[in-house]
């Protein structure tokens, strides 16, 4: 098998990138118009209006992609093919020799580029605009002074007070109440002329129905010519600062790039916190380009045999099958390992070859 692309490769890789792009723009804009009509009940919170719904949903779209793109590549694949399928092309290509095989790498190289256009956006366009637009919103709804810094966290401002949080997380209780919890706080207090008069480092600081409460409190505290310090094992924070809003500023894993999660990781790690949640995501990072070439790839015997002589809805029913059927086996998985704490890469390894290897054996059962 020659490795270098021929004519018919170019042809085929070109049919099958265009059905997929067409698809990803639909599914793309089925979901930017479904994310718009949910913000419909948050317009008129604070000073959240239309047009801020409509920048957040634009800022959430190449987060939206790279989510899509799997999906969008294994439909437009077995749609680009079934239509090769049912004109006899695919045949025409097979009595000119061309293995199944060979088919196969075309339709890879071809996603290929599209899978490391979206790689490349998962880490640098998508987090920093999914970031922009949970700022915007959370600023808009709450009418809160904040905003969440790429290395240093999240920022908030009340009064001549300014609080730094390194990480952060909302917990729900047994009975469903919300708590707050901020880790690695700074509260920074300034004068009327600038000055910095205190300041307050937490280890925690946590919010739930009862109000604020600093835990592992050193409180160092200027004078003109002196500095005072306090250290203090809890203490009530009168503060009037919306932990919604906090929650909603905070930086998410979907926000972070590879090496931030890495960093997060090894830092929940250290401090016996629950860095499940940043596992999950960061594997997912890592096994994303395989889990789309691995369910394209799954889906390609489909077209040498069933979809030759189906119509499009047999291909569209059949792509949207068996990508919904990857996504929710890498689902279960996914919570498998989250439930039963094992390994993450086990998790995300197994789908794929699991749907690689149904799709040999049908594949095998077709031949024989």
């Amino acid at each position: 098998m020659r490795l270098l692309p021929r004519i018919h490769d170019v042809y085929v890789g070109r049919t099958v990138l265009l059905t997929v792009l067409v698809v990803w723009m639909v599914l793309l804009g089925l979901d930017a118009i479904m994310a718009l009509s949910g913000e419909a009940g948050k317009i008129g919170q604070g000073h959240y209006s239309f047009g801020h719904a409509l920048a957040w949903v634009a800022y959430t779209l190449p987060r939206r992609a790279y989510t899509l793109f799997p999906m969008a590549a294994v439909i437009g694949a077995l749609m680009g093919l079934g239509q090769l399928a049912a004109t006899s092309e695919l045949t025409a290509l097979r009595a000119i020799g061309l293995s199944r095989r060979r088919i196969a790498v075309s339709v890879a190289i071809a996603l290929s580029l599209l899978t490391a256009l979206m790689v490349v956006n998962g880490e640098t366009l998508a987090p920093w605009a999914q970031g922009r637009a949970d700022a915007l919103k959370a600023s808009a709804r709450f009418n809160t002074d904040m905003a969440t810094a790429r290395y240093s966290g999240l920022w908030a401002r009340e009064g001549d007070t300014f609080l730094n949080a390194l990480t952060g997380e909302e917990q729900l209780s047994a009975d469903g109440q919300s708590t707050l919890l901020l880790h690695d706080v700074r509260l920074y207090q300034l004068g009327e002329d600038g000055r910095l008069l205190s300041l307050t480092y937490a280890k925690t600081a946590r919010h739930d129905s009862q109000g604020w409460v600093l835990e592992g409190v050193r409180r160092d505290t200027f004078g003109e010519r002196s500095v005072a310090r306090q250290e203090l094992p809890s203490e009530k924070w009168a503060s009037q600062l919306d932990a919604s809003a906090l929650a909603s500023g905070l930086a998410k894993p979907r926000n972070l790039g590879v090496g931030e999660l890495k960093t997060s990781i090894d830092y929940r790690k250290r401090n016996g916190l629950d860095a499940r949640e940043y596992e999950d995501t960061y594997w997912g990072r890592w096994f994303y380009p395989l889990n789309v070439l691995a369910l394209c790839l799954a889906a390609v015997p489909f077209a040498f045999g069933s979809l030759r002589s189906g119509g499009m809805g047999k291909r569209l029913f059949l792509g949207m099958l068996f990508a919904l059927g990857f996504l929710l086996l890498q689902m279960f998985f996914g919570r498998m390992a989250g439930a039963l704490k094992f390994d993450y890469r086990i998790a995300y390894a197994l789908p794929p070859l699991l749907m690689l290897g149904i799709s040999a054996w049908l594949s095998r059962r077709r031949v024989g």
